[in-house]
């Protein structure tokens, strides 16, 4: 059976890792598009908390990321990782990404063969400088074909809430890229394809470090005009990045490029703006932590992505700020005075 087969299949098992507000929002999109469509899926969320995977089988709420939101019955849940991959055919990954390596080691053994893996995580692997597919793809042992991510203006609160919404499916194997968008396609969440995993991926990993930024500004009370230089010149440095790893410009002025991006600085939902406006208020990384429940993947990511643009010589100046301020180089005051500082430059210079 071929992966677009094995994914259309009405009886197809699906398998959510990870019952954060992001595994636990794609798992009711999977569940709401399958009952648009009259098909059966039985999908399964795997949760490290006992207490959060109890609730969406009793009451089939995650009150602790999604609030009062409603999840359909037939997605189930359990702590017990083997039982939520026995069978599936579809397997989407929504844990942290610095934690996924060593997490899929131990889930290997129970991955289905043939079994086709998403990623919804937006994050580059320290010490690597690794992208999630290609993680995934190592540790599984499994083609890129068969190897997808999902990426876009994904916040979760609002698609939870049947807010509409689009976003990117990325494959190399295009009908792979097919399959996966038919079986997310919920009457709110419209899924593009691409072939582009690269650049699809490096807009999602690079505008958390972006939003950082943004956030940063937004606590240090400055105004709009401030808040959309740096959106616009950090889309310029994530451009400069994913051509530079083979990724394609057009993908960057799309959904998983501008679309993320802007998604990302301006709303109070996103995690890494939350955490940059609360660094521009003042607080240390520690105080930061203790305020926020979620991950905000431009703190763990920050360094990998700043790494990564100078091995392959690529100038990333807002990135390597933001870097410098979580390391304690530079104060938040220092962060726009650094940037204005540097050589002019022509706009269209990449």
């Amino acid at each position: 059976m071929t992966a677009g087969e094995l994914l259309a299949a009405d009886s197809a098992v699906v398998a959510v890792l990870g019952a954060g507000s992001w595994g636990t929002t794609f798992a009711k999109v999977l569940a709401d598009a399958a009952t648009a469509t009259g098909v059966r899926r039985d999908i399964r969320m795997w949760g490290r908390r006992s207490e959060v995977v109890s609730q969406i089988n009793a009451e089939h709420r995650n009150e602790q990321y999604l609030k009062d939101v409603a999840l359909p019955e037939s997605i189930t849940a359990s702590t017990d990782v083997s039982k939520v991959l026995d069978g599936a055919g579809i397997v989407i990954l929504a844990v942290p990404a610095q934690s996924l390596r060593l997490q899929l080691r131990e889930w290997k053994p129970f991955v289905a063969p043939g079994a086709v893996v998403v990623s919804l995580m937006k994050g580059l692997e320290l010490g690597t400088d690794s992208r999630m597919s290609q993680v995934i793809s190592e540790e599984l042992g499994i083609p890129h074909e068969r190897v997808a991510v999902i990426s876009g203006p994904n916040l979760a609160m609002e698609i939870a809430r049947q807010e509409p919404t689009a976003s990117v499916v990325a494959c190399s194997d295009e009908p792979t890229a097919a399959a996966i968008a038919h079986c997310c396609t919920a009457p709110y969440f419209r899924p593009y394809t691409s072939n582009d995993v690269i650049g699809v991926e490096i807009g999602g990993i690079v505008k958390n470090v972006i939003a950082l930024a943004v956030g940063i500004c937004e606590g240090k009370e400055m105004g709009d005009n401030t808040k959309a230089s740096v959106i616009t010149r950090g889309l310029a440095e994530t451009t400069r990045l994913a051509l530079a790893l083979g990724g394609e410009a057009h993908t960057m002025a799309g959904l998983a490029g501008l679309g993320d991006l802007v998604a990302t600085c301006s709303s109070p939902l996103s995690r890494n703006h939350t955490a940059g406006r609360l660094l521009g208020q003042g607080l240390t990384l520690e105080q930061v932590a203790e305020r926020m429940t979620q991950t905000a993947e431009g703190i763990k990511s920050g360094y990998a992505v700043y790494e990564l643009a100078g091995k392959l010589g690529v100038e990333m100046p807002i990135t390597a700020a933001v870097v410098a301020v979580l390391e304690g180089k530079l104060s938040v005051d220092q962060l726009g005075p650094t940037l204005l500082a540097r050589s002019l430059k022509s706009e269209g210079d990449y």
